[in-house]
């Protein structure tokens, strides 16, 4: 039995007391780190809850909710008589090394005009969406909880002499410096994220993010790998960035670790296109000991990730995963989310976090696109952040959806049964649904709006894969009638 009694945990366990981020959850995200990090081995014990906290100072509580959430995110698994132990199962990790990461080279953008405008992203059939009694959409927050008196008061702010004058005059090298400080701080203080300012641009939604992370990584011909099936937006922006698409599959426990090595492998992979957190559009959480498998394939092949986060902050059964990015990873990920699915579609401020040298060529190709943000609205987000209201909607929506989430799955597990096979997310806003093959899901969905239950277009996926004749179910924005009647309209015609 390993143990790791030469562990200096009381130097490298450190809470900061001052911090907004739970005791617990600070601890919980060192342990990670630690593991991560190749410090703690798979199938060592950890000291007890008793010693821990000890050794700590701090509550024995605070060190048992800590070990609860590891136990939910497998990271580690408890042993009767002995304690708790890393799971054995997890990738032996070599410890980061302390060489300087200044010999880092951003890549240089690719020669304008070799992306051709591309087709319609989908067809979106106004008629049937504006006559439909229900329309059910990707996964949007519901705008009846959207915290009005909080952005109004903040957004009028902006609009006194004073700020008014400054706001005209405000450089906007890549979103306005308040908001790119309240971004680092807020992904500091929920993601695990240590950056300063100077990493993070500000884009009009992640959807641009990921445009200019392609307009910069590639050249025409460079293989992509993504998952199958992935995020149609995603996969568009690929295409036309020249890129060839290399699919991995994806399965319960995220895509397959030992498929993408063996392309790596046998191939010159440049990009890896990955959501590990709730993956689109199944909905599934990446398990912890593929996310090691992955960072050690990043340390060993140097390709590019970019690793889209675009619901981070909903997760219903413990806390969030932290992301890929978190971790030690050579300056090769480019991070990338919004505050469009915490607030409404219609806000359009997303972000993208990487090394320096390439944000700062981020930025100026963002000012290609858009000279200047909206600065108006950038800065009461910043307010928002600064503010703690956007952590307070933030927590308030989480029950709401929470509840939402448990009654969809309900209905769905009673009205479809065995016609039907989906699990329940551990968060977001969307429920993966697959049919049996009877149910083409195609056609499906032109009966449903013909029965006035409409499904945007873009949130299903059937390639002749009976795996993959599925749609995404977003019930954020439903309410519970709505969600009632959508199942009963959908029971009825499902064979």
């Amino acid at each position: 039995m390993k143990k790791n009694v030469m562990i200096p945990f009381q130097t490298l366990l450190v809470i900061d007391k001052k911090s907004r981020v739970p005791a617990y959850q600070q601890l919980a995200n060192k342990l990670i780190a630690l593991i991560q990090e190749g410090k703690i081995l798979p199938g060592g014990i950890l000291p007890g809850t008793r010693h821990m906290a000890t050794m700590l100072l701090v509550n024995r509580k605070t060190v048992t909710r800590a070990y609860e959430e590891l136990i939910a995110q497998d990271w580690i698994e408890t042993l009767p008589q002995k304690g708790y132990r890393i799971i054995p199962e997890l990738p032996v990790i070599k410890p980061r090394s302390f060489q300087p990461k200044n010999n880092f080279t951003a890549p240089d953008i690719q020669e304008p005009g070799r992306m051709k405008p591309p087709k319609a992203y989908f067809d979106l059939d106004e008629s049937k969406l504006k006559s439909s009694d229900i329309v059910v959409n990707d996964g949007y927050p519901d705008i009846n909880h959207l915290p009005y008196n909080e952005l109004l008061k903040q957004y009028r702010k902006q609009f006194n002499k004073k700020n008014l004058k400054r706001q005209m005059t405000l450089r906007d090298d890549g979103g306005i410096q308040a908001l790119k400080q309240a971004t680092s701080n807020f992904l500091n203080e929920t993601r695990g994220i240590n950056i300063s300012e100077n990493e993070v641009v500000i884009t009009r939604g992640a959807q641009m993010a990921i445009y200019i992370a392609a307009c910069l990584l590639l050249a025409p011909g460079d293989k992509v790998a993504v998952s199958y099936p992935n995020y149609s937006f995603a996969d568009k922006v690929l295409k036309n960035a020249g890129a060839n698409l290399v699919n991995i599959p994806i399965d319960e426990e995220g895509m397959d670790m030992d498929y993408l090595e063996i392309k790596l492998m046998s191939g010159d992979i440049k990009l890896l296109y990955i959501v590990p957190h709730h993956h689109h559009p199944t909905t599934v959480t990446m398990s912890a000991s593929r996310r090691l498998k992955l960072l050690q394939l990043i340390r060993t092949y140097q390709f590019w990730v970019i690793e889209d986060d675009y619901d981070y902050d909903f997760h219903f059964k413990n806390s969030p995963i932290l992301p890929l990015a978190s971790s030690d990873h050579g300056g090769k990920i480019l991070y990338i989310g919004s505050f469009t699915k915490q607030l409404a579609p219609s806000f359009r401020i997303g972000y993208m976090v990487g090394a320096p040298a390439i944000i700062r060529k981020a930025i100026n190709l963002r000012m290609m696109i858009d000279l200047r943000g909206d600065t108006f609205m950038e800065q009461t987000i910043a307010d928002m952040i600064n503010s703690g209201d956007l952590s307070r909607h933030i927590k308030k929506t989480n029950k709401i959806y929470a509840h939402r989430c448990a009654y969809i799955c309900q209905l769905l597990q009673e009205k479809l049964g065995d016609k039907i096979s989906f699990r329940q997310p551990y968060g977001g806003l969307a429920v993966w649904v697959k049919f049996n093959a009877q149910n083409n899901v195609e056609q499906l969905i032109k009966k449903a709006a013909a029965s006035g239950l409409y499904f945007i277009s873009s949130i299903h996926v059937n390639e002749g894969d009976p795996n993959h004749n599925g749609l995404r179910f977003g019930f954020a924005s439903l309410t519970e009638d709505e969600i009632e009647r959508a199942v009963e309209i959908l029971s009825r015609l499902v064979i």
